[in-house]
């Protein structure tokens, strides 16, 4: 049997998630995406698309703050496609704040999807692999790079995706002993929903490489975190931006 990999966050064609699972889908791994706030007509057009790559494909609508995602998501594809070895865990929210306006639902509400299913689909989907007598994983989660620089009027998100980093350090360590290797990829500025014209413009002269980064481009490095080629990496936060400048 081939590889299974489980992608959160594949809403649209442009995301972050979508261009990982196309990826993925080019390397013959099967492929199942969770999504939320997609167009109606989105899952099963996708989904057809990456059956084209002649991998087996399927998707879940769910909420991830639900604090069940994690069981009701492992349960649904192990019972479709099969138990994955491969969790990516892409999805994100992401509003603005700044200490006038931060309060305590905008915390949580980045807290629950940011942090809590990160987290637990990382550790459930280590401990059913444990019983699974699989011999190699991989846990790729998204970060944004706070070690860094700092994000001002960010101060929920950045919060919440800083502790992935730390989360994804010392959960290396735990499940290396398992063949599991647990990395963070940072992709820097990414031309994908959130990009308006007005901050391609900002952000543009930033870029050594010449060009904004394309999900394509993080997409290409999880692909190799994904791959046999990959099993002596573990612990690590990659920042893939393409000598993008912060000054």
């Amino acid at each position: 049997m081939g590889k299974i990999a489980l992608i959160t966050g594949a809403s649209r064609s442009n995301d972050m998630g979508s261009a990982i699972c196309r990826r993925l889908a080019s390397q013959g791994i099967d492929i199942y995406f969770t999504y939320w706030n997609a167009e109606e007509e989105w899952p099963d057009k996708f989904k057809k698309e990456i059956l084209e790559f002649g991998v087996r494909c399927d998707g879940l609508y769910i909420d991830l703050s639900d604090r069940n995602a994690a069981f009701t998501i492992l349960d649904s594809i192990s019972n479709t496609l099969g138990f994955p070895t491969i969790l990516v865990n892409n999805a994100a929210h992401s509003t603005s704040d700044g200490y006038v306006n931060l309060d305590a639902k905008t915390i949580d509400d980045h807290y629950v999807v940011n942090m809590r299913s990160t987290f637990l689909l990382c550790v459930e989907f280590a401990r059913r692999f444990e019983k699974s007598q699989q011999q190699s994983g991989r846990i790729i989660n998204l970060t944004s790079g706070q070690d860094i620089s700092s994000m001002p009027g960010e101060l929920a998100y950045a919060a919440t995706k800083g502790a992935i980093t730390a989360f994804t350090k010392s959960l290396s360590i735990e499940l290396a002993p398992l063949g599991i290797t647990v990395n963070a990829v940072n992709p820097g500025p990414t031309d994908s929903t959130w990009m308006t014209d007005e901050i391609r413009e900002v952000l543009a002269p930033k870029f050594s490489m010449g060009r904004i980064g394309l999900p394509e481009d993080a997409a290409r490095l999880i692909g190799f975190l994904a791959s046999d080629d990959a099993e002596w990496i573990t612990g690590q936060v990659i920042h893939s931006e393409g000598g993008f400048f912060r000054s």
